[in-house]
């Protein structure tokens, strides 16, 4: 299984992005599909995550500002990110979960300055 990332960028503050992940490979149907940050120093994170039949859930600190949705045809989960803060300067990861099995992609960095 492959996930590939993309849509990072640079951004100044209240500006927005679009991260998109395209999962391939043996998985058709991920049961889970999501994005994690991590700042410099710090510890990977949970941003969203959508499980599904279960919905989604959100960082309390992304709550309101940011959505993840999935396209299943195109086995691909997105992460619009609105209203960013320079706070939300990371590194994001794809994650996808099937039946216990966890795959990451590649880290897109994302940068906002103030």
């Amino acid at each position: 299984v492959q996930l590939q990332a993309s849509g990072g960028g640079s951004v100044q503050a209240g500006g927005s992005l679009r991260l998109s992940c395209a999962a391939s490979g043996s998985i058709l149907r991920p049961n889970a599909m999501g994005w994690y940050r991590q700042a410099p120093g710090k510890q990977r994170e949970l941003v969203a995550l959508n499980t599904r039949g279960a919905g989604s859930n959100y960082a309390d600190s992304v709550k309101g500002r940011f959505t993840i949705s999935v396209d299943d045809a195109k086995n691909t989960v997105y992460l619009q990110m609105n209203s960013l803060k320079p706070e939300d300067t990371a590194v994001y990861y794809c994650n996808a979960v099937h039946y216990g099995m966890a795959y990451w992609g590649k880290g897109t960095q994302v940068t906002v300055s103030s």
